[in-house]
Parts: structure tokens; C-alpha cells; sequence
């Protein structure tokens, strides 16, 4: 049989997954996350969740092929509605939009304890599942950014309590500090200021552009994302 491999930014979620967790993977699509952390005895359980049963179908195979049916449960849900809180205590939601992976916790009162490790991988508005963490009482524990092809993306590792309020410019990038040792940064930033200077170009040129709430903001954020700039690659010098 072959061994089964991950995607860079598969495995780099399943890097940040403690060991011996009792793990739940929201969105499992094939199970192969769930199934890579069985094989290698990272996790003691796992419960692989969809909301569709044709990926749930495709999840039973991987565990089949790979022969960890006895560790892995299958749940037909929407987001974390068929899990109990008693059964895992790392959750990984992954390859989804922020403003999706937002709603799902939000819907899951239970996930506001300290108890749980969310592993988190949004695929957009990453502002906004930032945003939404802070709010809501979780701090963003740790950050870290992969590259798969000529995309980055952001994986955020959060627990309920110890809240930090985000600036406009920490709710796109996160949070930065001195040796943090992310060597994509920089480029994560260029491309994170290309995107605040496009959104700001086309929102200039409509009617009454000045007026726009959006425009200010993004303002803001385009001044802050600069700083940052400025003040990672001072570090690195």
C-alpha cells in the first residue's frame, strides 16, 4: 500500500496538532488529515465531519485503505452541530472561508472554553475570522504561513481566554514580534499591501468614493501594513 502523503499545507496543520489529541476534522472532504495523524500515533481518536455525504463516502475509504476505522468516527453535520463537547479537544477547520469557519464556532457556544485547540486554515477573509476571534474572547496563540504552489496560505492556532485586541492592520496580517522566525512574511506582506492598494484603486473610482466608510479603513489598514513592513524587514537586517 502506498503511504499516504499530505499536501504542504495539510501537513503543516497536522504539525501544529498535539500530540494525543482527540481530534475533530470539520470539513474532512477525504479524511486524509484524520488519517495521516492516525497512521503515526499523533492522535488517540479522531472524528472526520462533513457536511455532504459524498465527501463523508470518500472519508470512509481513506480510513478503510489505510486502516484506521477503529480511531475514526464519521458525522453527517453542519460544521460542529454532531459533535459533543466531551469528545474531542482539538478541532481543526481547514480550507475554508474565514467568514464560514467564523460562523461555525459561533454556532458552537461550547468551543468558549480554554480546554479546546482550534486549528484554523482559512482559504479567505482571514481579516474577518481574525476580527471575530479577538471579539469573541480567543487569542491567537500562533501564526504560521506555507506556501503550496504560488499561494500562501495562513494557518492560526487559538484557545478561548486571554483576548488581545487586533488594530486594523493586525486583523489582515497578525500579529508580528522580533525572532518570530517566519521567513515568508515579508512576501506575505507585499502581497497582503497589492491587495489593500487594488481594493482602494477601485473603490476611488466610483461616485462619491470620498464618502465611502470602506475607503477610510482601508486607508488605515494600507498605512499600518506599511509599518509593519518597515518594521519586519528592520529586523531582519
Amino acid at each position: 500500500m502506498k503511504e499516504l502523503e499530505l499536501t504542504p499545507r495539510l501537513r503543516a496543520v497536522a504539525d501544529l496538532v498535539p500530540h494525543n489529541a482527540a481530534l475533530a476534522d470539520i470539513g474532512t472532504d477525504h479524511a486524509y488529515l484524520p488519517a495521516w495523524l492516525l497512521g503515526r500515533g499523533q492522535v488517540r481518536r479522531a472524528i472526520a465531519a462533513d457536511i455532504n455525504q459524498g465527501p463523508l463516502d470518500r472519508a470512509k475509504l481513506t480510513a478503510q485503505q489505510y486502516n484506521c476505522t477503529d480511531k475514526m468516527e464519521f458525522r453527517l453535520c453542519d460544521g460542529l452541530a454532531g459533535i459533543a463537547p466531551e469528545e474531542v479537544d482539538t478541532i481543526v477547520i481547514a480550507g475554508m472561508g474565514g467568514e464560514t469557519i467564523a460562523a461555525i464556532l459561533q454556532a458552537a457556544t461550547w468551543v468558549c472554553n480554554g480546554r479546546y485547540t482550534l486549528i484554523l486554515q482559512p482559504m479567505s477573509a482571514q481579516p474577518d475570522l481574525r476580527g471575530w476571534l479577538w471579539y469573541n474572547g480567543f487569542s491567537i496563540e500562533k501564526e504560521e504561513l506555507i506556501r503550496e504552489g504560488d499561494k500562501l496560505y495562513n494557518i492560526l492556532v487559538a484557545s478561548y481566554g486571554g483576548a488581545i485586541e487586533l488594530t486594523a492592520g493586525e486583523e489582515w496580517a497578525g500579529r508580528q514580534y522580533q525572532g518570530m522566525g517566519q521567513p515568508l512574511r515579508s512576501e506575505y506582506l507585499t502581497r497582503l499591501l497589492d491587495k489593500v492598494d487594488r481594493a482602494i484603486v477601485g473603490i476611488s473610482r466610483g461616485k462619491d468614493s470620498l464618502r465611502d466608510p470602506k475607503l477610510a479603513k482601508l486607508q488605515q489598514v494600507q498605512a499600518e501594513l506599511l509599518e509593519m513592513k518597515k518594521e519586519w524587514e528592520a529586523w531582519q537586517r
